[in-house]
């Protein structure tokens, strides 16, 4: 990659944060500048939070701070009404305002932790694009605007070719989405002074038409940089696992199941996730990665411990740590462990605890996991699939464990 001079872009080259970049040398002669420039990346409000997923794009905007320039964080409550059709093989399910509205409420709140937001030259702003789409004349928006998008440019990008090739219906909703993000650009450029746009790489299509359409519509100069697909070592999409989404929000997943997953990452990606989720410098970045056999389980540790004090700080980052320390090193039932409350009254199904402990997605997956014996209940192994706790004996707790790194309490409910 061409050398570049900007803090910024340095920062992100060296911790491997691009993929794509429109001008990478006018993006980085205006990163150089004194005078702090706004970046923003668009977050859909599908969910209630945040996964892993985003994490790389979040990371971003933080990485932008602390250069030195103003991170604008969009929430797109208008266009969660349409869907973003990127590289997906059916529309998304269409939501009504009341639950985007809850979404948004949730999501809202991981950003605090990772930015500072205020009414200062570099401080962070929250800006929801329903607050410009929903009052649009659709005539005149055609008019100032759809003439300067070509249907044939739209039909090739890869993220609509690969749907029509597949004969999977993409509807005209869906299709108006890449205008819609492309407008979404020149409203931040022109109200906040936005010149760049961020995002994962299944955005550059789109990005690319948002560069386009400030030139063409408003003879603005913006610039488009996009990240890798983060992918596991052994293939998989990052921010997924077989008990689904790693959310980001405490309420839906636990600081410590947090600080599990990254415990749990593959010896593959430790120097990547390092250098993309923590803040570690360089230097002990090479050094962990360059660790072996068990050694390296000591790296995993640290990267569990400093991407979980970005998203929940450090003293739920440390809590987790000691937790996991007495759960596997001494055997130990700790406090901190997530709770499950149940009602024992005749007993409860083991296999019932497992779902509800989100260790298996379902009865028979349950019952599966413990004909496979990988259930225990207090380090004893379950060998029945229809045991039930009947009680939660003296300490009114019971320690449910799945494989050797899944853990939970049940308690009284």
């Amino acid at each position: 990659m061409t050398s570049v001079k900007s803090d910024f872009l340095r920062l992100l080259t060296e911790r491997r944060y691009i993929h794509q970049c429109t001008d990478l040398e006018g993006l980085d002669a205006l990163a150089a500048e004194k005078a702090p420039f706004a970046a923003y990346i668009g977050f859909d409000a599908t969910a209630p939070s945040l996964h892993v997923g985003s994490l790389v794009q979040i990371m971003m905007l933080r990485r932008l701070q602390q250069a030195g320039h103003k991170p604008i964080v969009l929430m797109g409550g208008g266009t969660t009404r349409i869907g973003d059709p990127s590289f997906r093989d059916e529309s998304r399910p269409l939501l009504d305002d009341a639950r985007i509205n809850a979404n948004l409420a949730g999501i809202k709140r991981v950003f605090s932790k990772f930015l500072t937001f205020g009414d200062g030259p570099t401080d962070a702003v929250m800006v929801n694009n329903d607050d410009w789409l929903s009052g649009l004349n659709y005539i005149a928006f055609l008019r100032d605007y759809g003439r300067h998008f070509s249907v044939n440019r739209m039909l090739s990008q890869d993220s609509v070719k690969i749907r029509l090739d597949r004969e999977q219906n993409l509807s005209f909703l869906e299709f108006n989405y890449m205008i819609l993000q492309a407008y979404d650009f020149v409203e931040l450029a022109k109200t906040y002074g936005v010149r760049l746009q961020m995002g994962g790489s299944d955005q550059w299509g789109n990005i690319i038409q948002g560069v386009e359409l400030g030139r063409k519509a408003a003879d603005l100069q913006l610039y488009g940089l996009t990240s890798p697909l983060i992918t596991t070592a052994s293939g998989a999409k990052m921010g997924k696992t077989a008990n689904g989404a790693v959310w980001l929000n405490e309420d839906a997943r636990s600081p410590y199941d947090y600080w599990q997953f990254w415990r749990n990452t593959e010896d593959g990606d430790v120097g990547k996730f390092l250098r993309l989720f923590t803040e570690l410098p360089e230097a002990e970045v090479a050094r962990l990665e360059a660790l072996q056999g068990a050694e390296l389980n000591d790296a995993k540790k640290i990267l569990a411990t400093a991407a979980t004090t970005l998203a929940h700080g450090q003293d739920a980052a440390e809590a987790a740590a000691e937790t996991a320390r007495k759960t596997f090193e001494e055997g130990a039932a700790a406090d901190t462990l997530p709770k499950v409350a149940v009602e024992v009254g005749a007993g409860v199904p083991v296999y019932e605890l497992l779902v509800k402990a989100g260790m298996a997605a379902s009865n028979g997956e349950a019952r599966r996991l413990i004909k496979g014996n990988g259930v225990r209940l207090d380090d004893v192994a379950v060998t029945d699939e229809f045991a039930k706790v009947t009680t939660l004996g003296s300490t009114g707790t019971v320690k449910l464990s799945a494989g050797k790194k899944r853990h939970a309490l049940i308690v009284a409910g």
